[in-house]
């Protein structure tokens, strides 16, 4: 038989590497477990107590029949594979998590069955499957231990027949471990024996726990299970099996091979046949656990939701009572990922000893065993704030919060439920009822198709199979004979079966039932169970294939070789983030700009590209080979960028693969024969387990079969191949190193060392998870930064900081998540679900205690307050921790203390305090060691110093990622209006006013007191400001004002913004406006304040700078006449900075106004190439403004139409004109006194907007008005220069422009 393409690297294709026997060792008695000790020696150092005077491991409130004791391997054959080490310690504690248990003949001694897998440093995994079942103790020495441990609790607890409960001790997490042993007896909670937990030897049987475990390379969970379930039957059946269970043992780890891609094989258990199938190359990789199962203790809805949290690589809790059920969702949904895996800490079942574990401060997804009746709100666990905590036995499932949805969920929800409709499962959660024990030859969980009056026909298929293979012997044939067409018999052996009365003749073909074409029940059973499997994972299958089904196009294949991509890996960008989201439509974005980020994600792009060196790594081969098939069917280009959901179109195909392979056997294994044995050795015995003759079972036989011959040759075909490539690539364990470090932290954590779990060990653990954070910060941080820095670079400086994206977005929430990783890690006193918040609550607990108690008189601050008012400065804000939470708490809309912590975090990082702040709430060292363990991270001082200095490092950008998230709070803005002399403002008469507005909205106008510079008001957040209009009635004799800007601050969030203005307001001045819309940008905090907060405004005596656009007309522009080639470099800056705006994305495009009429926006530009050469002041007049030309120009076209010299024009030209006209009128009729520059800068917005520039300009220059008001060398008299700027604004006709409110109120067109 071919044993090609078999396990992984150079392990041999067998099915099974090693048997193994857990149990008692009756030479060294009972022991205590030790890992409870060592769980017990945690717990006192969790809870700050002396580890060690804690127990050690003796426990005499506990009745002797709830405790753990120490189970040992006791065999296990062969005694090792070179492949797959045997690691001892690990297997004997995931066999027997709880250590070993006891019984009395009064209690349930039901056979459990249960998987484990251990996952090696390199990621590679080995399975478990373990039989657990209960075998009389015989050893009096063990008995009378028993017995004297019971005496001696009697003794310690004499009012207490029943043992004490544990819930009174003292924490929920010692409780969960101390009597976890419990759960697997359904009775537990009813009398143990007569005494009620008692045990006396001289009345009482005594059972102890024992397990056999098959270990396997891959995942056959059903062929185990039932191999096992045989072995046991084996023993406890009333005669001996058919031949020694060394025979099977030897068989099944030597003799049969694992079945190679997409071919199926049998084997033989003690009674039945065992038949298992794997996948071919082009099909989903292999998953035996039932995924029925998995759905129908969660409902579709809950799994969905469980999948989408795995996907962003959230922290995974599972919670139930049967291990079996915690590795079938566990397994379950790691299967579902592909064709990514997971990448972080993967340990499906917890042991007791482990529970540190869950202090993990990186993504896992592990299994806790619940104890029966335990309370989940009694469960303390150390973080919350992103942990999704799935309870498999109740059917539900606690979500983090704020995290974005899975794409199209309903669509998907309603086909997932489709395809379990149509094999009779629900899709709400309900699991089948507890009491059906899960070790039942039915898969747990499933719908049993089987009849009772079936029973015992499965005699038939299985001789008539035999017997074509040629292994019956002679009685068997005739029974076969016998059976066929006789009902009766076949009634009377399944009544006998029933009955328990052995029929002899037929005990080696006695059966389960037949369903449909004469396949056996269980048979039937497992046929369903996999295709179900393979249609349910072939829906998640289709919905990356469809979501990534352009991703090659974005992959960056930048190094010319292996070995310098992995040496520049982390300095290396392997995928174009940015350009894949714009190519993907809006819905999807959320989701997708989470998950691109993710380990699993960017561990998928380094396989994809390492394959153009090296192999494809299997799922990615078939994922590739997937996507190459859709686009041969289904040219992808016109639903690129379409959320409608596509709906999986191969579920027929891929049962009828599965079906083929299981109907029809491709390959049958050598049947189990006598081995050559010393006799008289494991003489059977029902109910004992024999020893096992191990000197037959550590070798296997010497090539006798073509499989193992095969094997070798392409085994020694592998090792050249091998050794050549190790001369042409890096040295492997470099290679290994370089991969190590090169995909991120978790990974030399992906399983617990199970084997040493001293203290010294769980401290060099720790120890990694606080370098792998500092690490994680680091690189989170560097990317934040380079991701705004990126952006900021391309913005050439037109006044606007960096705009608020998806992916900035995601990088902060990705932050949040970290931190709060950081404050869970070493955690001892938690309050809520957040660690952060509950540190800032007990520091601000702490804080205000000591305010009370310094309590000084509010002088200080009125001064201050009464200073700020006679100058006319902007008071500074105080950076303060305390404060900023106060603004949080006082959000109504923010419910929970994980969403505190955030809009915390996301309010420190907008005001530039983030590193201060939480330096500041550690520099409070007393408060630390109260809440932290002594590994904990946050007291490891070097590490801190690190972590905050990389914090610091993200104070050289502008973020809003507080003033962008939360849209609708209140919040108090400041406004501060500065006059360019000192007594301007007293001189006034006039009532002032302003009306404020920002990105979300404005304030409505805001009347200021007379002769008060500064006001404060709250509004719903406004954004980032944009325009402020200043204005005021006109009133009075003094009703003019000279102001030089405005200043507005955000009171929370402490960004200032300055509005230039440099004008005067009244009539009779300047050019007559009594309203003026000035243009914001965000004021840079000065050095000398307090750490960069704050803003102080210019001295009072300077004119505006010469950096602001300065209207020609203005104060301080009459000196200032900019080239010819000046003027034409800022039109094009300002239309290309137009260009670029609606270049990006439309949620980081941030603000036009700025770009239109801005320092060096399009107006700006437009009225110096209007001034060039502009006959403007005239000696002994007025001062003559552009508007002036403009109207002239107006006047002329419409006293020239009434005289009909503009008939012969052509229609289009007159069109033009007659817009033009009823444009300038309606900006003239408006209420608004906006003076004549705001007038022109107006009707340049309009016409940008409308797309009118290019076609009144030619009037413009036409109109004889021209050469009274310019001069001979004007640009607006140069052809070829009017011409150019036509074409430059031309460009700006691709573009939807919208004008915000405030610049066209009152406009009416």
């Amino acid at each position: 038989m071919s044993g090609t393409n078999a396990a992984s690297g150079a392990a041999p294709c067998r099915f099974a590497h090693y048997f193994v026997i857990c149990g008692i060792d009756t030479e060294t008695g009972l022991e205590p477990d030790e890992l409870a000790a060592l769980y017990q020696w945690l717990e006192a150092d969790r809870q700050g107590r002396d580890p060690d005077t804690a127990a050690t491991g003796e426990n005499f409130e506990q009745s002797p029949l709830k405790r753990t004791f120490k189970s040992k391997v006791l065999a296990h054959y062969p005694e090792n594979v070179e492949w797959n080490p045997f690691d001892q310690d690990a297997v004997n504690m995931l066999c027997m998590p709880k250590g070993l248990s006891f019984r009395t003949q009064a209690d349930s001694r039901e056979p459990q069955f249960h998987s484990f897998l251990i996952t090696r440093e390199d990621g590679s995994r080995t399975y478990g499957f373990v039989h657990t079942f209960y075998e009389e103790v015989t050893s009096p020495q063990i008995c009378s231990a028993m017995q004297t441990l019971y005496q001696m609790h009697q003794a310690e607890n004499p009012s207490s027949a029943t043992p004490s409960s544990s819930s009174s001790s003292s924490s929920s997490m010692d409780s969960l471990a101390s009597s976890l042993d419990e759960a697997d007896s359904p009775s537990s909670s009813s009398c143990r024996s007569v005494a009620c937990g008692g045990y006396d030897a001289s009345r009482d049987t005594l059972y102890v726990s024992k397990a056999l475990c098959l270990i396997t390379p891959m995942p056959f969970m059903h062929a185990c299970r039932r191999f096992l379930s045989q072995m046991h039957r084996a023993v406890t059946a009333a005669s001996p099996p058919p031949l020694p269970l060394e025979s099977y043992v030897h068989n099944v780890l030597y003799e049969v091979p694992l079945p190679p891609p997409g071919r199926s094989l049998k084997f033989h258990g003690v009674y039945e046949p065992i038949v298992c199938q794997r996948p071919g190359p082009g099909e989903l990789p292999l998953a035996d656990f039932p995924l029925g199962q998995t759905f129908t203790l969660l409902g579709v809805e809950n799994l969905v939701q469980l999948f989408n949290c795995t996907l962003l690589e959230m922290q995974i809790l599972l919670y139930s009572q049967d291990y079996q059920r915690l590795m079938t969702v566990a397994e379950g949904i790691t299967t579902l990922l592909f064709p990514f895996q997971w990448q972080h800490v993967y340990v499906p079942i917890l042991p007791a000893s482990l529970l540190h574990f869950l202090d993990a401060p990186v993504p896992y997804l592990m299994g806790l065993q619940s104890k029966e009746g335990t309370d989940r709100s009694k469960l303390e666990l150390p973080q919350e704030a992103n942990l999704c905590f799935v309870d498999i036995d109740n059917h539900c499932i606690e979500l983090p919060e704020d995290f974005p949805q899975f794409p199209n969920k309903p669509e998907f929800i309603q086909e997932l439920s489709e395809v379990l409709l149509r094999y009779g499962l629900s899709p709400v959660g309900g699991a089948p009822p507890i009491s059906d024990p899960p070790s039942t030859t039915t898969t747990p969980g499933s719908v049993s198709t089987r009849h009772p009056g079936l029973k015992g026909q499965q005699a038939l298929r299985e001789l008539e199979d035999d017997g074509r293979n040629g292994n019956l012997r002679g009685e068997q044939l005739a029974v076969l004979e016998l059976l066929q067409g006789n009902a009766t018999l076949e009634r009377l052996q399944a009544l006998a079966k029933r009955t328990g009365v052995r029929v002899e003749a037929l005990r080696g073909v006695g059966g389960e039932g037949e369903g449909q074409g004469g396949r056996t029940a269980v048979e039937e059973e497992e046929l369903r169970n996999a295709k179900l499997n393979v249609q349910l994972r072939e829906v998640f299958a289709s919905r990356f294939t469809t979501m990534f089904a352009d991703y090659e196009a974005f992959v960056i294949q930048s190094a010319p070789d292996l070995e310098s991509w992995l040496t520049n890996r982390e300095q290396m960008h392997n995928f174009d983030k940015a350009s894949f989201l714009s190519d993907q439509p809006e819905p999807y974005l959320p989701f997708l700009s989470h998950f691109i980020e993710t380990q699993m994600f960017a561990t998928f792009i380094d396989n994809k590209i390492m394959s153009q060196w090296e192999e494809k790594e299997p799922l990615l081969r078939v994922f590739d080979g997937r996507i190459d098939k859709a686009r041969l069917y289904n040219v992808r280009a016109p639903s690129l960028r379409s959320s409608n959901y596509q709906r999986c179109t191969i579920l027929k195909e891929s049962a009828q693969a599965i079906e083929q392979r299981l109907m029809k056997i491709d390959h049958t294994a050598i049947h189990p024969h006598l081995l050559d044995m010393k006799i008289g050795q494991g003489k059977y015995e029902q109910g004992f387990f024999p020893k096992l003759q191990s000197d037959v079972l550590s070798v296997g036989p010497i090539n006798n079969n073509r499989w193992s011959n095969r094997t070798a040759t392409a085994q020694r075909r592998k090792d050249r191949h091998r050794q050549q490539t190790e001369h042409l690539t890096l040295d492997n364990d470099l290679k290994e190193k370089h991969m190590q470090d090169a995909r991120s932290l978790g990974k030399n954590l992906r399983q617990p060392k199970l084997s040493d779990l001293s203290p010294a060990v769980i401290a060099q653990t720790n120890w990694k998870f606080v370098e792998g954070l500092l690490k994680e910060c680091r690189i989170k941080t560097k990317r934040m930064l380079v991701e705004k820095m990126g952006r900021e670079a391309v913005e050439l400086g037109h006044g606007e900081a960096n705009i608020t994206g998806l992916e900035e977005n995601t990088l902060i929430a990705s932050l949040c998540d970290l931190l709060e990783r950081i404050w869970s890690h070493g955690l001892q006193v938690k309050q809520g679900k957040s660690a952060l918040w509950s540190h800032l609550l007990h520091y601000q607990a702490r804080e205000e205690k000591l305010e009370q108690q310094q309590a000084e008189s509010p002088v200080s601050n009125g001064s201050e307050r009464r200073k700020s008012e006679s100058s006319i400065g902007m008071p500074s804000l105080r950076a303060s921790v305390i404060q900023d939470m106060r603004h949080i708490q006082s959000m109504g809309e923010i419910k929970t203390d994980v969403g505190r912590a955030r809009a915390w975090i996301r309010l420190s990082l907008e005001k530039k305090l983030l590193s201060q702040h939480l330096k500041q709430l550690l520099s409070r060292q007393a408060l630390t060691k109260k809440l932290y363990k002594r590994y904990a991270f946050l007291r490891c001082e070097e590490e801190k110093e690190q972590f905050l200095f990389h914090l610091l490092s993200l104070n050289t950008v502008d973020y809003f990622c507080f003033t962008s998230v939360f849209t609708t709070i209140m919040i108090p803005y400041r406004a501060v209006i500065i006059p360019i002399k000192k007594l301007s403002n007293a001189m006034t008469t006039s009532n002032p006013w302003v009306c404020v507005s920002g990105e979300l909205g404005d304030s409505g106008v805001r009347q200021i007191t007379k002769n008060v510079l500064e006001m404060t008001f709250d509004c719903q957040n406004l954004g980032k400001l944009t325009t402020v209009q200043l204005g005021h009635d006109n009133s009075g004799l003094l009703a003019k004002w000279l102001v030089d800007c405005v200043m507005v601050r955000n009171e929370i969030t402490g960004h200032t913004y300055k509005f230039p203005c440099g004008r005067w307001l009244g009539k009779g001045v300047d050019d007559g406006s009594l309203e003026r819309v000035l243009i914001g940008e965000l004021a840079l905090p000065n050095a000398d304040e307090d750490c960069g907060r704050g803003c102080r405004t210019p001295d009072m005596e300077h004119s505006p700078g010469q950096t602001r656009r300065i209207s020609i007309t203005s104060m301080g522009g009459r000196g200032y006449k900019p080239t010819s080639a000046q003027i034409q470099e800022a039109i094009g800056e300002a239309v290309n900075s137009i260009c670029k705006h609606f270049h990006k994305p439309e949620k980081e495009r941030g603000s036009l106004t700025i770009l239109l009429c801005g320092e060096v926006g399009l107006v700006g530009a437009l009225e110096q190439f209007f001034h060039n050469g502009f006959k403007s002041a005239r000696l002994f007049q007025k001062t003559v403004f552009v508007w002036d030309f403009v109207e002239k120009a107006v006047a002329y076209m419409e006293s020239a139409d009434q005289m009909g010299d503009m008939q012969e024009t052509a229609e289009p030209l007159g069109l033009t004109c007659v817009y033009l006209c009823r444009y300038v009128s309606a900006i003239n009729s408006s209420p608004r006194n906006i003076g004549k520059d705001g007038k022109f800068q107006l009707l340049v917005c309009l016409g940008a907007r409308d797309r009118l520039l290019i076609q009144w300009l030619p009037l413009l220059v036409e109109c004889p008005v021209i050469q009274r008001m310019y001069e001979e060398s004007a640009l607006l008299r140069d052809r070829t220069m009017v011409n150019a700027l036509i074409a430059v604004l031309q460009t700006l006709h691709d573009f939807p422009i919208t004008l915000e409110a405030s610049l066209i109120k009152g406009i009416d067109l």
